[in-house]
């Protein structure tokens, strides 16, 4: 069995002749967290994208737990154990955030959640997930809240939380602290170290301290390919990421 939850061979996003995704050889291995890094326009977001069936790959092959997912649609995937959350916070506003995370942990059950019949303990479950992770994300104090009268950051770590709920085994971020104050980072920063114990996670981040400090992994992407992939020392000392990224972060 491979040591790689998820894999990307010749993977290609195509619209006429500009190539978003042009050619990229991925891999994700279990248990670890992998970040993606580029320049606007390398190609990052086009990639998650592809990998979780938002935009159909043009060519090449998706690996998930060995399985070819190429043309699976979006909602088998998360079938499949894959979650997402976007650059835009997609939360119920005027829901509470407990209300919130127990909606997310309802969804895990497709289209058995329609089913209005479910034993009272079936629905108990859902409220005891949303519990467990309001823990978690250390906003008990919050759980009457309305999502909508939350900070910017603390309704970015619902939006992290409610991707948990569904229990999945490759959480993918995209941009998770993008927008948020520089008082909220540390904590979506130890966040996703913590969900890194259990969960394999990729993210997108151009916050490149939090890049550093938590990622086994990093792959670099320019003009939708891979331009280097290794650990955080190999990727900072090397001289083309220099030039194509961390140099313009500076």
């Amino acid at each position: 069995m491979s040591d790689y939850l998820l894999e990307t061979r010749n993977l290609e996003l195509a619209y006429g002749p500009f190539h978003a995704v042009d050619g990229v050889d991925l891999k994700v291995r279990a248990g670890t967290i992998h970040t993606v890094i580029g320049p606007n326009g390398a190609g990052k977001t086009s990639l998650f994208h592809c990998l979780t069936g938002e935009r159909q790959a043009t060519a090449g092959k998706i690996l998930f737990n060995g399985q070819d997912i190429l043309r699976k649609p979006s909602h088998g995937r998360v079938a499949l154990g894959m979650a997402r959350s976007f650059q835009l916070t997609s939360l119920f506003q005027n829901l509470s955030v407990r209300e919130n995370l127990r909606l997310a942990a309802q969804g895990r059950d497709g289209l058995g959640a329609l089913n209005f019949w479910r034993s009272v303990e079936h629905k108990r479950s859902h409220w005891d997930t949303a519990d467990r992770v309001l823990e978690r994300l250390k906003l008990n104090g919050r759980a009457e809240t309305l999502a909508g009268e939350l900070s910017h950051g603390q309704q970015r770590v619902l939006e992290v939380g409610m991707s948990i709920c569904a229990k999945p085994t490759l959480l993918m971020l995209d941009e998770p602290t993008s927008g948020m104050g520089i008082d909220d980072i540390p904590l979506m920063t130890e966040l996703i170290s913590d969900l890194g114990r259990d969960h394999t996670v990729l993210l997108i981040e151009h916050n490149m301290s939090i890049v550093m400090s938590i990622s086994q992994r990093i792959t670099v992407m320019s003009h939708g390919q891979i331009l280097v992939e290794g650990t955080p020392d190999q990727v900072r000392n090397d001289e083309r990421v220099r030039t194509a990224y961390l140099g313009e972060a500076a």
